[in-house]
């Protein structure tokens, strides 16, 4: 059962203000994947303590600092927008493991940088944000990747390996 609209209301805005266009279906969850060119962070919201204390305000951090920015912010809320939620880890995060909060930038419609909620819980929003700017910097640029770009933070808690470096 998702909860409840005005309890989450002031999470959504978080985001929504910095520009984030909300997915609330999986039919938007596609028509923002129709499009593929370019980069597009999504951040998949949630109402726990690391996403209030860590998550929302490392994307705020990232999107609003100097470095170059995805060309689209995206976000579904975990525990409310439950079939576009499902969708876009079905559709379009095949093999990752669901978790939120969870944030993936895309380029040219493909994962290529995740950050887990593993790589959330107990680090800094600040330290997750420079995580999310030295991936925009990799990839969102018109240059192509440096050949050594981050695909997740450097910063892996102790425990299983990252399931997103597990598919290549």
């Amino acid at each position: 059962m998702p909860y409840p609209k005005s309890m989450v209301a002031p999470m959504r805005k978080e985001l929504t203000r910095l520009g984030a266009d909300e997915l609330k279906t999986p039919d938007a969850v596609d028509a923002a994947f129709a499009d593929p060119d370019g980069t597009m962070l999504l951040v998949i919201n949630s109402v726990c303590g690391c996403a209030a204390g860590s998550a929302r305000p490392a994307v705020a951090h990232a999107v609003q600092s100097d470095a170059p920015h995805p060309d689209h912010l995206v976000t579904v809320f975990a525990g409310q927008d439950l079939d576009a939620t499902d969708h876009v880890r079905e559709a379009y995060l095949p093999g990752i493991p669901p978790s939120s909060p969870f944030m993936a930038l895309f380029r040219d419609g493909q994962p290529v940088y995740v950050v887990e909620r593993k790589h959330i819980e107990g680090r800094e929003a600040a330290a997750i944000a420079g995580d999310l700017t030295e991936a925009f910097e990799a990839y969102c640029t018109d240059e192509a990747p440096p050949a050594d770009a981050p695909t997740r933070p450097d910063a892996t808690p102790s425990g299983p390996p990252s399931t997103f470096q597990s598919l290549r």
